[in-house]
């Protein structure tokens, strides 16, 4: 029986610590948390890498303080274009969502589309249809926006007219969610949601939803969930790129996480920085930025999440 372990991310490039009040860091941490605890108690009880990272997504899908579901960013037309994928190690299944304005859990579409087995990638209208379809909850796009949203928006206009956008913080720029995870028969799963970069062109789709990109997992190697810059990460392919390090090259889970990040995906200039995992449940979660929300919950129960440099255990799950 195979070690359990699952990880998450709520981005890189957070904010300052100043830029928010405690209480509000407190609340994104919890969130993390909670995600953590939600998708370890389903590989606990034996459930699938495929179910947990799912349920631990629509925790974060949930929460207004992470650039996906309600409180995603908004493109230049002040509107929100959703993407979202998941991906099934055991037999490389996958499903994924983009441009989508009215789906609640995106994460949940992605599944349906693997589940349907038609297609892997469903865009714009058509997609919100196949959700609505599928009985999936649908919403307004009203619901998605949030004051910190809008504000964003406005800020990176502003930089936008004052030619002053280098200047912009990662954590205005963009944001994602993710999650993988390991099960107890040894499969490997991956999920990533996200709003894209805030003032986006309309239509603009990243690595989120693009398999091998910004989601990719493969039993036996890897499951990972990147955030960053999303159009260096389709050009390197990074997902799989991890997983060929690890697989061709004989390259441990760290090593090959740390190269990608901070050799291949920094030399373009960009914020970046991902969560994986391994067939034997080692854990990685390197960034370039600031800080990157993330958290996992190792093979032995800890659950530790952070924000910026400093990591805690902040409870035991195990039995």
């Amino acid at each position: 029986m195979a070690k359990t372990v699952i990880a998450v991310h709520g981005g890189c490039g957070v904010m300052a610590k100043l830029a928010l009040s405690e209480a509000e860091w407190s609340a994104a941490r919890s969130n993390l948390a909670r995600a953590l605890r939600v998708g370890w108690a389903c590989l606990a009880g034996g459930g699938s890498a495929l179910d947990a990272v799912e349920a631990a997504v629509i925790v974060l899908e949930n929460s207004p303080h992470f650039n996906a579901g309600h409180g995603a960013a908004l493109n230049a037309e002040g509107e929100h274009e959703l993407d979202a994928a998941i991906m099934d190690g055991s037999n490389l299944a996958a499903g994924a969502v983009c441009a989508v304005r009215r789906i609640r859990n995106p994460i949940r579409a992605a599944r349906a589309v693997m589940e349907a087995g038609e297609s892997v990638l469903l865009a714009g209208p058509a997609a919100d249809r196949f959700a609505e379809r599928r009985g999936l909850a649908v919403v307004q796009p009203a619901y998605f926006t949030t004051a910190r949203r809008r504000e964003a928006l406005l800020s990176m206009q502003a930089r936008a007219a004052s030619g002053s956008l280098a200047g912009a913080s990662e954590a205005e720029k963009h944001g994602t969610i993710g999650a993988v995870a390991l099960d107890r028969a040894g499969h490997l799963a991956a999920a990533t949601s996200t709003g894209g970069f805030t003032d986006k062109p309309a239509g603009r789709v990243g690595d989120s939803p693009l398999i091998g990109a910004g989601t990719y997992a493969r039993d036996g190697v890897c499951a990972m969930s990147g955030t960053g810059k999303g159009e260096i990460f389709i050009r390197h392919v990074a997902g799989h790129e991890l997983a060929s390090r690890m697989a061709y090259r004989g390259e441990r889970l760290e090593a090959a996480a740390e190269t990608l990040v901070h050799r291949d995906l920094s030399r373009h200039g960009i914020g970046a920085g991902l969560v994986a995992v391994d067939a034997t449940g080692a854990i990685a979660a390197p960034y370039n930025t600031d800080g990157m929300f993330r958290g996992w919950v190792t093979a032995e129960g800890d659950l530790r999440v952070a924000t910026h440099a400093e990591l805690a255990v902040i409870e035991w799950l195990g039995d």
